[in-house]
């Protein structure tokens, strides 16, 4: 059920969704398993400092006040027997003090005494222990020795005590171990999900590469594997892969046979029109049987494609050139520019050859002067062919390109074919992934603009 939403909150959510979210599957799964992941982590962590961390370090920082607290009592108490009050906590507690009644190395001490905030985490609840436990005098906490030692400064009237001992008696390190074991499951986590989505992902990834090959006119071999769902779609494209060079074989046979059953009748007219006496009418008529051999050419030429021709590396530069050099001689005057980059693509040279043969052909039935460019950078090839003929007008640039459609709708042989160059050159083009586009050219005609990727 699709929930409507109004149209700035929807614009909004989908520029969020273009901007942010990955466009790749690998990573759209990475973020389904690792953000209810990190959510799950980060509530676990505020539980276990609720519930158990703090709860502990509380415990120890108000029993590490109270023998402060006692260990004042006693010394203020019985003053005489300090060294055995010290040897006594020493002993049994791990807490080692000291009474200055100097009040020179008292302010010393209270001057030299450097206080880390970056280690509240660790003191923080001592302090707040001690300002209970002492709301009216003053108390001091640092780590000394390497953050291993934990020194308390109380200033009571009879001077300043400095006690000293252990981190561990006010700081619980059961989170430094929690936080460690979610991190390496997390870690272990991250990386078989990594491998599993790889492997499903690649399995994913060939079959949309051996597609597009497919499409291509390339043969690639795939076997398929991955998830049973990957599997099946894979093993239906093989099937449908099948069908298609199957019905293909078969077309081109029914072509083959259809295209000598026509041509045998024709050869046998113009035998006999050959033996008969050389009349104007006699022309014509020859004339009328080439026309026909000219359209049966085109038309199983635009039916049977180029489906059989294996793909290999063409350097499009050399195939433009050699097109190019059999219109030399004509009446009409060709330019040719490349820019000296990559012009090698993996294709078929012939049905290449056919297409751009076709388009440069056409600039030179209607134009007098042509202009042919090569461009080519990392991502794209382009073939432009610019005349300055009459040109197409923009409402009939799409018609050209249906089978059989001539903008002389009178279909004279003088003026053109049957109709199915651009409609096969768009063919192939489009086969080898790529795009033909026609556009107004500088020259005052028409410009034809070829996009192949590399």
């Amino acid at each position: 059920m699709h929930i409507k939403l109004p149209n700035k909150m929807e614009k909004i959510l989908k520029y969020l969704k273009l901007k942010i979210m990955p466009n790749t599957l690998f990573f759209r799964t990475m973020l389904l398993i690792f953000i209810p992941l990190i959510l799950v982590q980060v509530v676990l962590v505020i539980a276990f400092w609720n519930g158990n961390w703090e709860k502990v370090g509380k415990r120890l920082s108000n029993n590490l006040s109270n023998n402060v607290a006692s260990a004042i009592n006693l010394t203020t108490n019985n003053p005489d027997i300090l060294p055995e009050i010290q040897n006594l906590y020493e002993k049994n507690y791990g807490i080692k003090f000291d009474l200055i009644t100097n009040e020179e190395e008292s302010l010393n001490i209270k001057t030299n005494t450097h206080y880390g905030k970056e280690y509240k985490l660790v003191t923080g609840l001592l302090e707040q222990s001690l300002h209970q436990k002492f709301p009216k005098n003053l108390t001091n906490v640092y780590l000394d020795n390497g953050r291993e030692d934990v020194v308390i400064l109380v200033e009571a009237k009879n001077g300043l005590y400095r006690f000293n001992t252990s981190t561990k008696n006010i700081f619980s390190s059961s989170l430094f171990g929690f936080l460690a074991w979610m991190i390496a499951t997390s870690i272990l986590l991250f990386l078989v999900a990594t491998l599993f989505l790889r492997i499903q992902v690649r399995s994913i990834a060939t079959l949309a590469q051996v597609a597009e090959d497919f499409g291509k006119g390339i043969n690639t071999p795939f076997k398929p594997y991955g998830s049973s769902e990957v599997r099946k779609a894979g093993i239906a494209f093989i099937k449908m892969k099948e069908r298609i060079l199957k019905q293909i074989s078969e077309r081109t046979q029914m072509l083959a046979g259809v295209s000598h059953d026509l041509r045998t009748p024709l050869t046998r007219m113009k035998l006999q029109l050959a033996m008969l006496p050389d009349n104007p009418e006699n022309h014509e008529f020859i004339e009328d049987i080439n026309e026909m051999e000219k359209m049966l050419d085109g038309y199983l030429a635009f039916v049977s494609g180029e489906g059989g021709e294996k793909s290999t590396f063409v350097d499009m530069n050399e195939l433009i050139l050699s097109i190019i050099n059999k219109f030399r001689n004509s009446k009409a005057m060709i330019r040719y520019s490349t820019n000296d980059q990559v012009s090698a693509i993996q294709g078929r040279e012939q049905a290449l050859k056919r297409a751009v043969t076709n388009i440069i052909s056409n600039a030179f039935n209607y134009g007098k002067t042509i202009a042919v460019g090569l461009e080519s950078n990392n991502n794209k090839l382009e073939i432009t062919v610019d005349d300055d003929g009459p040109g197409i007008p923009e409402d009939k640039r799409e018609d050209v390109f249906k089978a059989f459609y001539r903008l002389d709708e009178s279909r004279n042989k003088e003026t053109g074919g049957v109709g199915l160059g651009l409609s096969i050159a768009r063919d192939i083009i489009t086969s080898h992934g790529g795009k033909i586009e026609l556009t107004d050219s500088e020259l005052g005609g028409l410009r034809v603009l070829i996009s192949i990727p590399l």
